[in-house]
């Protein structure tokens, strides 16, 4: 492959993860032609996310109002095989910002599922924990993703469940039945904190779909907090 120019450059920050088992019946109907779905000990997960995106830079250059601001997404995971090498990758479901500006770009340019809605989001820290939060406004109503950790925080370990969440290097989008979107996101490994509180508070049948409404009243396997780093994306590129 031909190497990619940087489309987007930033820091991904405080990178909220609750992670839950679905059936991937339900995932099947989301999932890019030339991908399948990928699977961590025979598990299927969807990821509600939050974080903060931090020093953005498209092409290089900062747009100004546009350099800081919170995206919570629901996302999901595939992989594609070229040749010998298999890339593991995200799918998006839908992915929500503050800025009507990012959502034009990403969803003409990324073919991605981009919605703008009111967004707030905090961090308090004291000598002894961090409070990390995120909320969105939809319908006249605030939901909320929210953790309290400590302030140790710990290297991901090779095999763990924190591995195949956060180490899926590609995005893949759905461009029609015979063709998909792929773009490769480049970090390094981050260290996260085990998350001591969560509140999770989504409408996620109103936000996403009756596909995912019994997310609202089912308990993740796992939530924690990722320190996060700066992240580079690469030009998009098509798979037919």
């Amino acid at each position: 492959m031909s190497i990619q120019r940087k489309f987007l450059t930033a820091q991904w920050l405080r990178l909220i993860m609750a992670n839950y088992e679905v059936d991937p019946a339900i995932l099947q109907p989301f999932v890019p032609a030339k991908t399948e779905l990928d699977t961590w000990n025979g598990r299927t997960y969807v990821s509600l996310v939050g974080f903060l995106f931090h020093d953005t830079r498209v092409m290089g250059f900062r747009v100004p109002f546009h350099a800081t601001f919170p995206e919570v997404n629901l996302r999901f995971y595939v992989r594609y095989k070229e040749n010998d090498e298999v890339k593991r990758g995200v799918v998006f479901i839908k992915e929500i910002v503050p800025r009507q500006a990012i959502t034009f770009i990403a969803n003409t340019l990324f073919k991605e599922n981009y919605v703008t809605l009111p967004m707030k989001t905090f961090v308090h820290t004291t000598e002894q924990l961090q409070q990390v939060g995120y909320s969105w406004k939809f319908k006249n109503q605030w939901n909320k993703l929210e953790v309290q950790t400590g302030l140790n925080k710990f290297p991901i370990q090779p095999g763990s469940e924190e591995e195949f969440i956060t180490e899926h290097y590609w995005g893949y989008s759905h461009i029609n039945a015979n063709m998909c979107g792929e773009y490769q996101v480049a970090h390094p490994s981050w260290d996260v904190y085990p998350v001591n509180q969560y509140t999770i508070d989504c409408n996620f049948a109103q936000l996403y779909g009756p596909a995912f409404s019994a997310l609202k009243d089912q308990t993740p396997r796992s939530v924690f907090l990722a320190e996060g780093s700066d992240i580079s994306v690469y030009k998009k590129r098509l798979i037919s």
